[in-house]
């Protein structure tokens, strides 16, 4: 390992004596070659400014406008054309690009932003980029008559809707929804909120006592509940009875939903057999 090492440091040592040993008409030479790259560089660079000067003076000058002469931006903001359009002439400015988006608070044709601000300079006679109110975004309600809660709420919410809650006997079974207010299709402004009535299934009706009606009379109390009649039995009475109701199923008070069946037990009419 010493070998190698002792004879890189010989001849390193032999290249240092040989450049100490170069002749003055050597040195002298680098020292012109470095000093002609010293001057190129500094060509390049006076050429480089010179350039520059030349295009910004001569071919693309620049105005220069001394403080006095810009004008302070006004406050277009909340303004419609007309009134913006008056306000920018009397600033000696004018309008440019023009856009709009939606916003769910400032009215259609109102000024929401501007560009350069309120406040800024800007020269006489430039334009300024106004941003105008759609107003609120419109958005059609989603039907969401006959969905379960889970499934009807993720719906609204997702279209942008705020949703709130009733419950209400329906036709429609338990659980889902009977019904919307505003109802689906409606086109209302976002946010709005919805009214959701959740069903709990058709309303329960308290069966009457039906024993000893006469039996026209029993079916127009049934159709008047909304109840109808199924099967009706009859039974032999023996002269008393006769053409009336002498029992039903369900039985009194029980809870029914409308539409429920009746089964009907009438008295036999007619005389005594012989």
């Amino acid at each position: 390992m010493k070998g190698p090492r002792r004879r890189r440091r010989k001849a390193a040592r032999k290249r240092r004596a040989a450049s100490r040993r170069r002749s003055p008409k050597r040195r002298r030479k680098e020292r012109r070659r470095g000093r002609g790259r010293l001057r190129l560089l500094l060509l390049m660079v006076l050429a480089a400014g010179a350039g520059y000067y030349y295009a910004t003076r001569v071919v693309f000058p620049v105005e220069r406008a001394s403080p006095g002469e810009f004008v302070a931006v006004p406050d277009l903001s909340g303004m419609v054309a007309e009134e913006a359009l008056e306000v920018l002439a009397a600033a000696g400015l004018q309008e440019g690009a023009v856009d709009s988006i939606s916003h769910p608070e400032t009215p259609p044709g109102r000024i929401l932003g501007q560009s350069p601000l309120p406040g800024q300079l800007a020269l006489p006679g430039a334009a300024l980029t106004l941003t105008y109110s759609l107003g609120p975004e419109r958005r059609p309600v989603p039907d969401v008559t006959d969905l379960g809660v889970v499934q009807a709420t993720a719906l609204l919410e997702a279209s942008g809707f705020q949703v709130a809650f009733d419950s209400v006997e329906s036709a429609v079974r338990a659980g889902r929804i009977a019904s919307t207010f505003p109802e689906g299709g409606v086109m209302l402004p976002i946010p709005a909120s919805i009214l959701v009535s959740v069903s709990l299934g058709p309303p329960l009706i308290a069966m009457p006592a039906l024993a000893g009606l006469a039996e026209e009379e029993a079916l127009v109390l049934l159709d008047s509940l909304g109840l109808t009649v199924g099967e009706v039995e009859t039974r032999f009475r023996f002269g008393f009875n006769q053409g009336e109701v002498l029992e039903h199923f369900p039985p009194p008070d029980s809870l029914v939903a409308e539409g429920t069946e009746v089964r009907l037990v009438i008295g036999r009419r007619g005389f005594f057999p012989n």
